[in-house]
């Protein structure tokens, strides 16, 4: 089929249901597009449908990111059955599985699947107790971090890839050293930071409280950049942050893994838990429904003229960012961070943090791919950021190890 290759899907199994009431979750209102269904669960009927088209196209390798709200409250026989479908339908394709989890269910039974079946576990923990405390809380009002630590211990255990998802709000923000320290020593070596901004409520317009600063944002970036780098040893790293680690292959010339530096959004699709299909996460309602896996073909979706829209919103710049010297890795950042506040439409919440960033972290970022370039040589070698093994997870999140994916051939 012409266009845009179908290679990974977000997969909502559960809708937005979630055992925890962060306070800022960003998704759990979508209950409001399936009134009156009650618990959200994907049956095994749609959960076959969309393995199959995932899996019949010409890709060799191909992903399922699996989110929600929570995604283990499908139980574990749903993911039995998924990986079930994934071989019956995969054809010889090289498929990978990234689950994101808040960990409140996971027991050995689920670590054991995860192993097995080589998920890449995106476990949600904000930081050290007080840090994620804050926000991350049950519906009793009860702090998650001791439940969370002894998942992140059982799955490190357990021989499972693990990824830190930490999202960065208005109090994380100001332990930037304490954080990364914190999730160094606990073995979460693999780390993604997610700045979070949600429009207020109420009379006054702006961001919500919990949403964090530009200004502190751009602060915490540098700080976690200086962490990062002072753990490289002779091109050898010591941890692995997703951002930094897209940037860098912007700054060797290669598409970045993260769809937020691209320079149009839409390489994928999200399936919620009754089949329909929407733009992409941040961008579940209406008015960006493409269609249903029942009645519509999912290749066909990404490529339908509202999906080209969507994909092409990213590149309605301002005239600042336009104008601006970080244009060419920045790409005006992510859509959704421009549309969140209102007293600014257009401008990246962001924009700020991002310039104090670049200009911190700009020279390091290209003497980083000198030294790189100088260790290859006339090897010939592939382009490979220094900062990816060809066994590590891909920074793209797709759940497949770098030279299954981004890196493949090398």
């Amino acid at each position: 089929m012409a266009g845009k290759p179908l290679s990974n899907i977000l997969v909502k199994p559960a809708g937005p249901d979630c055992n925890l009431a962060c306070t800022y979750c960003f998704y759990h209102g979508k209950s409001t597009l399936f009134p009156g269904s009650g618990a959200h669960r994907m049956d095994l009927e749609t959960l076959e449908v969309m393995t199959r088209q995932l899996l019949s196209g010409p890709v060799p390798q191909v992903s399922f990111s699996w989110q929600g709200g929570e995604p283990t409250l499908m139980g574990i026989d749903f993911f039995r059955r998924a990986v079930e479908y994934q071989e019956r339908y995969g054809g010889g394709k090289t498929v990978g599985n990234g689950l994101q989890t808040n960990g409140i269910l996971v027991d050995r039974e689920w670590a054991s699947l995860f192993r097995d079946y080589n998920f890449l576990v995106g476990l949600s923990i904000d930081g050290p107790e007080h840090v994620h405390d804050r926000y991350r809380r049950d519906p009793g009002g009860r702090g998650t971090w001791r439940r969370v630590m002894d998942t992140a211990a059982l799955l490190l255990d357990s021989g499972v890839a693990v990824n830190a998802l930490s999202v960065v709000n208005d109090y994380s923000a100001r332990y930037p050293e304490e954080t990364y320290r914190f999730l160094k020593g606990a073995g979460l070596t693999y780390m993604q930071f997610i700045p979070c901004v949600e429009t207020g409520t109420g009379d006054v317009p702006g961001a919500a409280p919990f949403s964090a600063d530009p200004e502190a944002y751009g602060e915490f970036l540098c700080r976690l950049f200086d962490l990062w780098t002072g753990d490289i040893h002779d091109g050898v790293p010591g941890t692995s942050i997703r951002f930094f680690e897209s940037l860098l292959y912007g700054y060797a010339g290669l598409a970045p893994a993260e769809c937020t530096l691209m320079t149009e959004c839409g390489p994928y699709v999200v399936v919620e838990h009754n089949g329909d299909v929407y733009s992409c996460d941040f961008f579940v309602s209406p008015e960006w429904r493409l269609g249903n896996v029942g009645s519509a073909h999912l290749a066909e979706l990404l490529n339908s003229p509202l999906q080209k829209t969507f994909g092409m919103m990213k590149s309605h710049l301002t005239a600042k960012c336009q104008g601006c010297p970080w244009l060419w890795i920045c790409r005006g950042g992510c859509t959704k961070d421009r549309l969140r506040d209102p007293l600014d439409r257009g401008l990246n919440h962001f924009c700020g943090a991002f310039e104090a960033f670049f200009r911190h972290a700009d020279g390091r970022l290209r003497d980083i791919i000198v030294e790189w370039k100088r260790r290859q040589g006339a090897s010939g070698a592939a382009a490979l950021p220094p900062q990816v093994g060809r066994n590590d997870p891909c920074p793209c999140g797709s759940g497949l190890k770098y030279k299954k994916c981004c890196g493949r051939g090398s």
